[in-house]
């Protein structure tokens, strides 16, 4: 009897955090919940602006609609032409969305593409999500860059960002709990040897680096910090420390997510409240609230001024669940983005 007693305990107690993650103050809706409604899709999401948050964006700036009814919409890069491409993961293809606004298919048979980014040869770069993960060119060649660890393959490549000399780092946010190996932080280097640098955070989720390529930050989502850690010459990582506590109600997790930085330094994470702003110093300057939960963000446009926003909201509450119900929004900034990479 107590040990049952315990097991309910202990559900409960993880219900009441999830719970907690979908009802506090957030982008409007109801970000990933979608409680009690199966797949149908949400309603019109309430509209939102944007906090006075000096030198990034003025007050009572409009969170802009570009576009909404996507599937299983996740990984998003800017494209030299200013444009933005963003993954439909379970439609296997990349849509483009231009400066106007115009969408268009962009890249089909994209096998669960998740995260992308472009690298120094002008290569569209992809996490594999699917029945096949790994890290891959998309084009305009395709090939496969990593499949494996060693002998061991990987669960679920979630996001990526690419450095100057054509690096990958990559989370596998799951890794394959049946095989033993959990999740972890790997990077590709340009001679295309794969490393583990990182092994101990709960589900690495975004990447980032900052303009100097001196630091890698690594969102988690069952957390609420971020982690950064400096980069060595080989691309190895060292002194893995906390660089920000996000909110100040706990327990919960943040859903932190896709990431980007600004020319400034300054750190963009898409979470279930909201962009949370950081400073390169691990300072919280603002919250920017979207109408759906954030999923992921980058800078584009052609003077890349403009931050666009990938959300979604999930349709079934299970293990399953995808954000089915995918929308892009964009926000003229003060800011402007890192120039120097495509992410």
């Amino acid at each position: 009897m107590r040990s049952k007693a315990l097991i309910v305990i202990a559900l409960c107690l993880l219900g009441s955090t999830f719970a907690l993650a979908q009802d506090e103050e957030g982008g409007g809706g109801r970000g990933r919940g979608g409680r009690g409604r199966g797949n149908q899709p949400p309603p019109p999401a309430p509209e939102t602006t944007a906090p006075d948050i000096p030198g990034v964006v003025a007050g009572g700036t409009k969170v802009q609609l570009v576009k909404d009814g996507f599937t299983d919409a996740q990984g998003i890069v800017a494209a030299p032409d200013g444009s933005v491409l963003f993954t439909e993961r379970s439609a296997n293809k990349i849509t483009k969305a231009d400066k106007d606004g115009n969408l268009s298919v962009y890249l089909e048979n994209t096998q669960a593409a998740n995260g992308i980014s472009f690298d120094p040869k002008g290569r569209l770069i992809a996490a594999r999500y699917g029945a096949s993960p790994a890290v891959a060119v998309l084009a305009p060649t395709p090939s496969v860059l990593s499949s494996k660890f060693g002998d061991q393959g990987y669960g679920h490549p979630k996001d990526l960002v690419v450095d100057k000399k054509g690096g990958v780092y990559f989370p596998d946010q799951a890794g394959i709990f049946a095989d033993g190996i959990g999740p972890a932080v790997f990077y590709v280097t340009p001679d295309g040897k794969t490393l583990r640098v990182a092994n101990d955070i709960q589900r690495p989720s975004g990447v980032a680096l900052s303009p100097d390529e001196k630091s890698l930050y690594v969102s988690d989502a069952l957390g609420t910090r971020i982690k950064v850690m400096d980069v060595q010459p080989d691309g190895t990582l060292r002194n893995e420390r906390n660089l920000v506590e996000m909110f100040d109600r706990l327990p919960t997790h943040s859903m932190a997510d896709g990431m980007t930085v600004d020319a400034a330094g300054r750190l963009y994470i898409a979470t279930f409240r909201g962009v949370v702003v950081v400073s390169p110093e691990g300072k919280v300057l603002g919250r920017i609230p979207i109408p759906r939960q954030p999923l992921n963000v980058v800078f584009g446009g052609a003077d890349k001024k403009t931050l666009y926003v990938l959300s979604g909201e999930m349709g079934l509450r299970d293990a399953a669940a995808q954000p089915e119900f995918g929308a892009l929004y964009k926000i003229p900034m003060l800011a402007e983005g890192y120039k120097g990479r495509s992410r």
